[in-house]
C-alpha cells in the first residue's frame, strides 16, 4: 500500500495528515482555512487520492503558517508514500479549463525541487483567503516532495476559477505521475537508477 502518515507540530501549527496514493478521492479535510479545504478536496478528488488533514494553526495571526506548513506536510507525505519510486510514470501534465480560466500543470517526480509559477490572480483575496498563499503552498510542497512543478495560468479573469483550475490540474497531473507503469516492471524510471 502506497500511503503515508505525517505529524508535524511547531509553535505555529499542529498538523496530522494521511495520504493514500491508490485511493478513491475521499477523505476529511479540516485545515481551519475554508478555501484551502475546498482546494484540497478538489485536488484529492481529481487525483484519486485519499487525503485526511487536520490542522490547528495560529489563525489569529493569519493563514500563512497553516497554508505553508500543510504544503510541507503534504509534500513530505507524498515523498514517503512513493518510497524509491519504482515503477511509477514519474511525469504528469494537464491543461485544464475552468470556465474562462485555463491552467497548465506539468510535473516531474525527479527528486529535485523546482517551482515555476506564473499566474496573475486578479484579486488579493478570495473570501478571506490571501491569494499570494497559493504560490507559498506549492513552493512548500515542491521543496518537501522533491518535485519539479510548472504551474502556468494561460487565461482567466475570475480569481476563484484560476486557483481552482490550478488545484484540479495539479491533482490530475500528480495522479498520472504516481500511477504505476506495467512496462517498467518495477524499475526506477531514470537512467541514473535513482530518483533523489
Amino acid at each position: 500500500m502506497r500511503s503515508a502518515e505525517i505529524k508535524r507540530r511547531t509553535a505555529e501549527t499542529d498538523i496530522e495528515l494521511t495520504l493514500e496514493l491508490d485511493g478513491t478521492g475521499k477523505g476529511t479535510i479540516q485545515t481551519g482555512v475554508g478555501f484551502l479545504d475546498h482546494m484540497l478536496t478538489l485536488f484529492a478528488r481529481h487525483g484519486r487520492f485519499d487525503l485526511n488533514v487536520v490542522c490547528r494553526g495560529d489563525y489569529a495571526v493569519d493563514d500563512h503558517h497553516s497554508v505553508e506548513d500543510i504544503g510541507i506536510v503534504l509534500g513530505a507525505a507524498l515523498a514517503k508514500a512513493l518510497g524509491d519510486k519504482r515503477g511509477i510514470r514519474r511525469y504528469g501534465s494537464m491543461l485544464l479549463p475552468m470556465d474562462e480560466a485555463l491552467v497548465l500543470c506539468a510535473l516531474d517526480l525527479s527528486g529535485r525541487s523546482c517551482l515555476r509559477y506564473q499566474a496573475q490572480i486578479p484579486s488579493q483575496k478570495i473570501g478571506t483567503f490571501d491569494t499570494e498563499l497559493v504560490e507559498e503552498f506549492f513552493l512548500a510542497l515542491t521543496r518537501a516532495a522533491g518535485m519539479t512543478l510548472h504551474l502556468r495560468q494561460m487565461d482567466g479573469t475570475n480569481s476563484h476559477h484560476i486557483v481552482e483550475a490550478m488545484f484540479k490540474a495539479f491533482g490530475r497531473a500528480l495522479g498520472e505521475a504516481v500511477s504505476e507503469d506495467a512496462r517498467l516492471g518495477g524499475e526506477i524510471p531514470s537512467t541514473k537508477g535513482v530518483l533523489v
